[in-house]
C-alpha cells in the first residue's frame, strides 16, 4: 500500500469519533485519489483575505462593473459560494473567525481590545505542527501582532511580515500604518523566491496574504485613481483584483498554482450608505455581511478545467474556511472548531437550489449537514465603542432576522435589500427565529473570559488613522441582549444613532489626519446632540490642544473624564493631563498622570509626561524615578534616557547623566538635544574641551534639522 495512504488513514481513524461516516469515507476517497495521482506531499495552501470587499462588486457573483477579471478567472477554476456570510463586520473579529474556525462568541475577539487566546485552534499553528512552513503578509497595522490590539495573530507563523510604524505628519500612510496591495504581493513573492534559492523547499507551505486597500479612506493608485475618480471604492476593488492577478500569475510561473489549495474571501463588506451606514461595523445587512468566497482545490490543469466554475448556492459561513482547508490537506480538525468543512459539499458537485426552491427538490443532491443551515453574525462594535446595543442576526431559509432593541425580520426572497421590516406583522416567524438565535448562541458561546487590554493614545491614534474608532478600554459586557449591564433599561438601538456613528467616523478621520479646524465645528455639533457621549468630548479636547487653544481644551477634557467612567479612564485622564501640561499647569497635570500610571503601569508615555510635570514643579528626584521605571522594561527607550539625563544634569549629577545622554545620542545620532546636554554635563565636570565639542555638534545638528 502507498505509505501516504496508510499514514493518512491512520490519522483519520483517530478522528473517527468526530466525523460522520459519510464525511470519513469522503476524506479517505479524497486522500486516496490524491495519492494515486502521484502526490508526494500535502498540497500548499494560499489563503487570501480581501479586507472590506463587497460581494456585489465581483463579476463572478453577477456584477457588470468589470472590476474583477482576475478573480473571475480564478472562479472559473474553483468552487464559488454564492451565499457566503461573514460572522462579524470588523477586521480582527472576522479574521479571528476565519483562522480559528470558531464563532466570535467563542473566541471573544470582538474588538481591538481582545487578544487572540493561545488555547484556540489556529490555522498556522495547526499546519505548522503538521510540517507546513508558514508565512503571513498583511496590508495593515490592524493585523500587526507587534501591536497591542493584534496580539496572538502571530502564533504558529515562521514569518509574519508586518513591521508597520507610527503614522506621523508628513509621512505617507502607505509606508507607516498601511501597505499597498502590490507591495504585500511583492513581499510574499520574495519569500517564495528565498525559499527556492535557499533550497529550503522541503515540506509544503501555508501562506496568508491580506490585502487592505478597499478599506476607508478610498485612495487607489494610478491609473485606477483617475479611471474611477467618481467611484474610488470601485477603483480600490479593481486595484486589489490586479494585485491578486499578479500573485496568481506568479504562482503559475513558479509551478505552485495547480497543486495548491487557494482560498479567497473578504473578511466583510462595506455599507457605502446602504441602510444609512457609511462604512462598516454597526449593521448586519448583506452589504457588510454577504462576502465573496472562492476555493480552488488541488488538481492538474485538465481536472481543474473540468471541475472548475462550480457554484454552490447553500448558505455557508467564514467559520467554515479552516475546517475545509484542514480536511482538504489531511490535517485532523480539532474538536473545538465550530465551523463545518465544505469539502463534502464541494466534491459532491451538487448544485443545490436557492432559498426559493423546496427542500424536497434539494434532498437528493445536498449533503444533510447543509440543508437549511442557518448563518449567524454579530457585532459588538456599537456597544463597545458607543455604548449602544450589540446586534446579532440569523439568516435561515428565506429570512434575515436581526436581534436588536427593535428587532427586524426580512423576507429576502422578495426583499433582498432588507427594506421592509416584517417583525411586527409576522409574530410567529419572529418568535421562532428569536428562539433559534438564542439557542444557537447558548450552544456556541464559550465560558472563556476576554482579558482586558488598554489601548493607549498612540495605539488609538494609529487605529484612527486607519479609520477605526476606539475609546481605550471598555469592559462593558457585549452581545446576548439589548439591556444595559444591570438588566434594567434598554440600550440604544444603533438604527436610531447611525448618523452619530457616521459623524464620529468622519471626525476621527479628520483629527487623525491633523485636519483639526475642520473637525472642531463638527464635534461641537455632536456634543450638542449627544451631551452624555464621552468620545466627542475626547476628540474635541485633543483638537483644541492641537491648535493651541488650551483654555478651551481643559474644561472639555474634564467633562471627558467625568463621562468616561464606564470604561477604563486611563486615556481620559491622560488627555486632560496633556492639556494641563501644555497650558503651563504642571501642578494640576501631575495628579492626572499619577492616575494613569497606576491604572496602566506598562504604558511608557504617561510615566514620561509625569516625569516632566514633576521636573517643572521642582520634584527632580521623582522625575528621575519615573524615567527609571520606563527603562526597567525598555532599556533603550530614547525619550526616557534623554529625560533622565536632563534631570540628572539639573540635579547637578553630571557623572550619572553621562551614560544616559551618550546612549540617547547613539540611538538618535541626528538629534541635537542629547549632545547639547552632554555639553552641560561635561561643563559641570570641568571638562571644557569635551563640553565645547558636544555643544558644537549640537549646534550643527540643529542647523541641519532646520535645513
Amino acid at each position: 500500500m502507498n505509505p501516504l495512504i496508510s499514514r493518512e488513514r491512520d490519522l483519520l481513524l483517530l478522528d473517527f469519533n468526530f466525523m460522520s461516516l459519510t464525511r470519513w469515507l469522503l476524506c479517505v476517497v479524497w486522500l486516496t485519489t490524491s495519492a494515486l495521482a502521484g502526490a508526494s506531499a500535502p498540497p500548499n495552501v494560499i489563503l487570501i483575505t480581501l479586507d472590506t470587499v463587497r460581494a456585489d462588486r465581483m463579476g463572478f457573483l453577477g456584477s457588470e462593473r468589470g472590476l474583477t477579471p482576475n478573480l473571475d478567472a480564478l472562479a472559473q477554476q474553483s468552487v464559488v459560494f454564492t451565499r457566503a456570510y461573514s460572522q462579524a463586520p470588523l477586521t480582527p473579529t472576522s479574521h479571528a473567525t476565519i483562522l480559528t474556525g470558531t464563532y466570535p462568541q467563542f473566541h471573544k475577539v470582538n474588538d481591538f481590545r481582545v487578544p487572540l487566546a493561545k488555547d484556540l485552534p489556529y490555522a498556522p499553528d495547526l499546519l505548522h505542527a503538521s510540517g507546513y512552513r508558514t508565512a503571513a503578509f498583511v496590508g495593515s497595522f490592524a493585523l500587526d501582532p507587534a501591536q497591542p490590539f493584534a496580539q496572538g495573530f502571530g502564533r504558529g507563523f515562521d514569518i509574519y511580515d508586518a513591521g508597520f510604524t507610527d503614522w506621523r505628519p508628513g509621512l505617507d500612510r502607505y509606508h507607516t500604518t498601511e501597505r499597498r496591495a502590490h507591495d504585500v504581493v511583492v513581499h510574499a513573492l520574495s519569500w517564495l523566491d528565498e525559499r527556492k534559492e535557499g533550497q529550503n523547499t522541503a515540506g509544503p507551505f501555508f501562506m496568508w496574504v491580506h490585502l487592505y486597500d478597499a478599506h476607508h479612506p478610498y485612495d487607489p493608485p494610478e491609473p485606477y485613481k483617475t479611471k474611477y475618480a467618481a467611484a474610488p471604492y470601485d477603483g480600490e476593488i479593481a486595484y486589489v483584483d490586479s494585485a491578486v492577478g499578479e500573485l496568481l500569475s506568479q504562482l503559475r510561473a513558479r509551478g505552485l498554482y495547480d497543486g495548491a489549495v487557494i482560498a479567497v474571501m473578504a473578511d466583510h463588506g462595506e455599507a457605502l450608505g446602504d441602510h444609512g451606514e457609511d462604512q462598516h461595523g454597526i449593521f448586519l445587512y448583506d452589504e457588510t455581511i454577504h462576502v465573496p468566497l472562492v476555493i480552488k482545490l488541488p488538481a492538474d490543469a485538465a481536472a481543474a478545467k473540468s471541475s472548475g466554475g462550480e457554484r454552490i448556492e447553500n448558505q455557508v459561513e467564514l467559520v467554515d474556511v479552516l475546517p475545509t482547508i484542514l480536511q482538504a490537506v489531511g490535517v485532523a480538525i480539532p474538536r473545538e472548531v465550530q465551523g463545518q468543512s465544505l469539502l463534502e459539499l464541494m466534491t459532491s458537485k451538487a448544485k443545490p437550489s436557492s432559498a426559493q426552491k423546496t427542500a424536497e427538490s434539494d434532498a437528493s443532491s445536498v449533503p444533510q449537514a447543509f440543508r437549511d443551515r442557518p448563518a449567524y453574525s454579530e457585532t459588538d462594535y456599537p456597544r463597545l465603542v458607543y455604548g449602544w446595543s450589540s446586534l446579532q442576526s440569523l439568516r435561515t431559509g428565506k429570512y434575515l432576522y436581526v436581534e436588536a432593541p427593535r428587532a427586524e425580520l426580512y423576507d429576502q426572497s422578495v426583499d433582498p435589500n432588507a427594506g421592509r421590516n416584517l417583525f411586527s406583522t409576522s409574530g410567529a416567524v419572529s418568535g421562532t427565529l428569536a428562539s433559534q438565535l438564542d439557542a444557537f448562541r447558548q450552544k456556541t458561546t464559550s465560558a472563556r473570559e476576554a482579558p482586558p487590554l488598554v489601548l493607549d493614545a498612540r495605539a488609538q491614534h494609529n487605529l484612527g488613522a486607519l479609520g477605526y474608532l476606539t475609546s481605550g478600554t471598555n469592559h462593558a459586557k457585549a452581545g446576548g441582549n439589548s439591556k444595559d449591564d444591570k438588566g434594567k433599561g434598554q440600550l440604544t438601538d444603533p438604527k436610531d444613532k447611525i448618523e452619530v456613528a457616521n459623524q464620529l467616523s468622519q471626525t476621527t478621520f479628520l483629527t487623525n489626519n491633523l485636519r483639526f479646524t475642520e473637525a472642531i465645528p463638527l464635534l461641537q455639533q455632536l456634543i450638542v446632540k449627544e451631551p452624555e457621549m464621552p468620545l466627542p468630548f475626547g476628540q474635541l479636547g485633543r483638537s483644541y490642544v492641537s491648535v493651541g487653544e488650551y483654555a478651551k481644551a481643559v474644561p472639555v477634557l474634564r467633562k471627558f473624564v467625568e463621562l468616561d467612567q464606564d470604561s477604563d479612564p486611563a486615556n481620559s485622564h491622560f488627555e486632560l493631563g496633556m492639556a494641563l501640561l501644555a497650558s503651563g499647569d504642571a501642578a494640576g497635570a501631575a495628579p492626572e498622570f499619577e492616575i494613569v500610571v497606576k491604572k496602566a503601569p506598562r504604558w511608557d508615555q504617561p510615566h514620561l509626561q509625569l516625569a516632566t510635570a514633576y521636573a517643572r514643579t521642582q520634584r527632580l528626584r521623582e522625575a528621575v524615578t519615573e524615567c527609571e521605571t520606563v527603562l526597567e522594561t525598555n532599556p533603550s527607550h530614547y525619550g526616557a534616557l534623554l529625560l533622565e539625563g536632563i534631570f540628572l544634569v539639573l540635579e547637578k549629577q553630571p557623572q550619572a547623566a553621562l551614560p544616559r545622554l551618550e546612549r540617547a545620542a547613539a540611538l538618535q545620532p541626528k538629534a541635537p538635544e542629547p549632545r547639547a546636554y552632554l555639553g552641560d554635563a561635561f561643563a559641570q565636570l570641568g571638562r571644557e574641551t569635551e563640553a565645547e565639542r558636544e555643544r558644537a555638534a549640537a549646534k550643527q545638528l540643529k542647523e541641519n534639522r532646520v535645513e
